[in-house]
């Protein structure tokens, strides 16, 4: 246990941490800066790693007894965290809980698999369809979730079976159908289940094939997007509707001549304008702002309103698009 002293609830009782034998790793007043791309957010009064959909429930249940607000993350490499922090508990599933097994053309993985590993290990093994997803920087879960992807595929084509927790702990598994994928969208944003694993399945392809492509993404992501600075990879979604008109969200930024703005610590840099990077001390509020500045000054040159993939944290343990709470 990292750092634990009992934290005073509003109640009066002091609230004494979880055995990590029970709930996995356990940490307090926990710097939320520490677990987002973006290097931003302020403390939480508990953070819990689970090694098991087990370590998992319990962690649920101690929450549920101590009626605390939570929230559940992957790598945090598109979460903008509140400066303030958290008052509460949040659940990260990351490596603690990433084991996999391949059979076939399926491989059945733990929801904290680093996505970039588990593309390679596809690769590898001969499966392909998922080399789009090599330079994407996140887990398994989260890409489900938000049905992630880049070059406009997604992850959810080669979803068959995701199994995942509700708020009480209980185990529900989705089909491909009940999963309802949508372009970065899928049911599981909004029925408040869990993921904690997921099976895939691919389509034969040579590994030689695969691996060409995937290196060929990762030369063209580090001519295009900026690496050195803190950033959540791309701030908006590019809407059809938009991109048929207009194109890719960075080419209508890049248009309004907001490459190179900064406010505060926050910047939209001269590489690739759909992403805003931390060049410094940057703030939850220095994001929010850049964000409002660029929907307004698209939405004056387009008439559409651009919506954001990165999403925040609220106070409830609830995310939301970071446009919607501007």
């Amino acid at each position: 246990m990292s750092g634990c002293n009992p934290l005073m609830p509003e109640s009066g009782a002091l609230l004494k941490p979880p055995g990590e034998h029970i709930v996995g790793t356990v940490r307090c007043n926990e710097p939320l800066c520490l677990h987002a791309n973006w290097e931003i957010g302020g403390p939480a009064d508990y953070l819990l790693e689970p090694a098991s959909p087990a370590q998992l429930a319990a962690g649920l249940q101690w929450i549920r007894e101590n009626s605390l607000p939570f929230a559940i993350i992957g790598d945090g490499t598109n979460i903008l965290f509140p400066d303030e922090g958290f008052r509460g508990a949040i659940i990260k599933i990351g490596r603690r809980m990433s084991s996999h097994r391949i059979e076939g053309m399926t491989i059945d993985a733990q929801a904290g698999a680093w996505i970039p590993s588990l593309a390679r290990i596809a690769a590898a093994a001969g499966i392909g369809g998922m080399e789009h997803t090599i330079g994407i920087p996140g887990t398994l879960g989260g890409l489900v979730l938000m049905n992630g992807g880049s070059l406009r595929k997604s992850i959810g084509t080669m979803v068959r079976r995701v199994w995942a927790l509700d708020r009480e702990g209980n185990e529900h598994q989705l089909d491909h159908e009940e999963c309802a994928f949508e372009y970065r969208k899928s049911a599981l944003q909004s029925n408040g289940l869990i993921v904690t694993r997921v099976l895939l399945e691919g389509t034969p392809r040579d590994p030689g094939e695969s691996r060409r492509e995937m290196l060929d993404i990762i030369r063209k992501r580090r001519l295009k997007f900026p690496k050195k600075l803190p950033n959540c990879g791309s701030v908006f979604i590019s809407r059809p509707e938009m991109y048929d008109t207009y194109g890719p969200p960075g080419k209508i930024i890049e248009e309004t001549g907001l490459k190179g703005t900064r406010i505060g610590g926050a910047m939209i840099p001269d590489l690739h304008a759909n992403f805003i990077v931390n060049a410094g001390g940057a703030t939850a509020a220095d994001i929010k702002s850049m964000v409002r500045l660029v929907r307004e000054k698209v939405h004056a040159r387009t008439g559409f309103w651009m919506i954001c993939e990165v999403r925040t944290l609220l106070p409830d343990g609830s995310f939301r698009p970071v446009h919607e709470v501007l």
